[in-house]
């Protein structure tokens, strides 16, 4: 598996949560302000694809699926592609909630941390976003683990 240590420290903010609530401006940053990144992802539709085979992933999972079966799927594929946007440099304002009070009341565990990664990541493989690409993503979304994980 090419899950980095980088990488298992990335991802549980596609929280199902993000569908409930009024958003709060989280702070974004920019890792490709040319927008070369957000190319490599396929821009706009390239996102969209690969929010679709994430979550046709997450609920294939048993690992991830009880945080996705319940939830408006389509209001998250939405935020996520909002965010993914704003950090890879495409123009866009993600406005979703904060990971912190997203999922304060989860019970995100590590191993649920993990699980949606290499969800993320096969996703992006399919999609055929190059492994340098998903990196720099993954970097840029690490620092969010530490409000996501809560158990």
């Amino acid at each position: 598996m090419k899950i980095i240590a980088l990488a298992a420290t990335a991802l549980l903010f596609a929280s199902p949560v993000l569908a409930q609530g009024a958003p709060s401006a989280p702070t974004t940053p920019v890792i490709s302000p040319d927008g070369r990144l957000f190319t490599e992802f396929g821009g706009h539709d390239g996102l969209v694809r690969i929010m679709d085979d994430l979550m046709v992933n997450l609920l294939a999972d048993p690992r991830t699926k009880d945080f996705f079966v319940a939830v408006d799927q389509h209001h998250v594929k939405d935020e996520l592609v909002s965010q993914f946007c704003a950090i890879l440099g495409g123009g866009c304002t993600y406005t979703g909630k904060d990971m912190k009070e997203v999922h304060a009341k989860l019970g995100v565990h590590q191993e649920d941390f993990l699980a949606l990664v290499e969800d993320l990541q096969k996703a992006m493989d399919k999609n055929h976003v190059p492994f340098s690409a998903q990196n720099k993503l993954l970097a840029a979304l690490a620092p969010q683990h530490r409000d996501v994980i809560t158990q």
